[in-house]
């Protein structure tokens, strides 16, 4: 008996045995993506990009602040995204016997591999910094609803309470005569009672009708103006107050707004980083490989 035999071709695999991630050259261009994300991060704060004027009437806005300090980490994480990913190419073992197509994923992915390993690195030396960044916005404006909402408390048991409106409080009880002037305890008495009714306007958002006309007549009293004087006082200074309280919106309102937009750039940033770190990977690799296995002798 015969026993026929295939002629088919048998199909072998071979493994690998070693590993298709260079985890040195990854860590190397890591190193090198995080130390030039320092070295431009600081030099734009030699040259002023992230930093703003304390003075309210020099430099830029809030806004453009956070917009072109955005500009500068976009432009300083293409720069090191680059970088770290042409040296973890260039410096990645050759890898024989591969297709083209798959050594140009793997250097992509090592990019990519490199990216990730540096704004790991940088996020942690620079973390407080961006947490801090991100959430002034949200700051300023829980800052100005805890201010509000204890208000009416501290007027009641603090004389700090009373401080914090004390120019409103002067411009109220300013005699037209300074000769006319009352005592000194009986002006603390009634400057500590206009405090409370100012702080609990605030804190309710209105004054009432009575607390209105109660101010005109302690204006009327301490000041020697006529009542429409003293009503026309007393509702110049509540607009001034109304207007300090948009004020403090608004700028809460900018920050959050600035912040929001330096969040989202600082993201996009990110993620053309990572494209970019592959692209530069791929062309560092496939410059290595061709030419590998050329010397020059001495």
């Amino acid at each position: 008996m015969t026993i026929p035999v295939s002629t088919a071709p048998a199909i072998t695999t071979t493994e690998a045995s070693g590993s298709a991630v260079s985890w040195a050259a990854i860590i190397a261009g890591a190193v090198a993506a995080a130390a030039a994300t320092l070295l431009l991060t600081l030099l734009g704060s030699g040259f002023g990009l992230t930093m703003v004027s304390p003075w309210s009437s020099e430099g830029v806005s809030l806004t453009t602040f956070a917009v072109s300090t955005a500009i500068w980490l976009v432009i300083v994480q293409w720069i090191s995204s680059g970088l770290g990913g042409y040296m973890t190419g260039r410096l990645r073992t050759k890898w024989t016997g591969v297709h083209t197509d798959e050594v140009f994923f793997r250097d992509t992915a090592h990019g990519v591999l490199a990216w990730a390993l540096a704004t790991l690195i940088v996020a942690g030396s620079l973390g407080s910094v961006v947490s801090s960044t991100i959430g002034a916005g949200a700051q300023a404006t829980a800052t100005i609803a805890a201010g509000a909402t204890t208000a009416g408390a501290a007027a009641a048991t603090s004389d700090e309470a009373g401080n914090a409106t004390s120019y409103f409080v002067d411009s109220l009880l300013r005699p037209a005569d300074p000769r006319a002037a009352p005592a000194a305890a009986e002006a603390g008495d009634t400057a500590g009672e206009v405090s409370r009714i100012l702080l609990n306007s605030a804190t309710s958002g209105e004054m009432s009708e009575a607390d209105r006309t109660y101010l005109g007549q302690v204006v009327a009293a301490r000041t020697g103006l006529s009542d429409a004087d003293a009503t026309a006082r007393v509702d110049e200074v509540l607009k001034s107050i109304e207007d300090a309280k948009v004020a403090a919106k608004e700028a809460a309102d900018t920050a959050r707004k600035a912040s929001a937009t330096f969040a989202l750039l600082a993201a996009l940033s990110l993620l053309i980083g990572a494209f970019i770190a592959g692209v530069g990977a791929a062309l560092g690799g496939r410059q290595r490989d061709d030419v590998d296995g050329v010397y020059i002798v001495s």
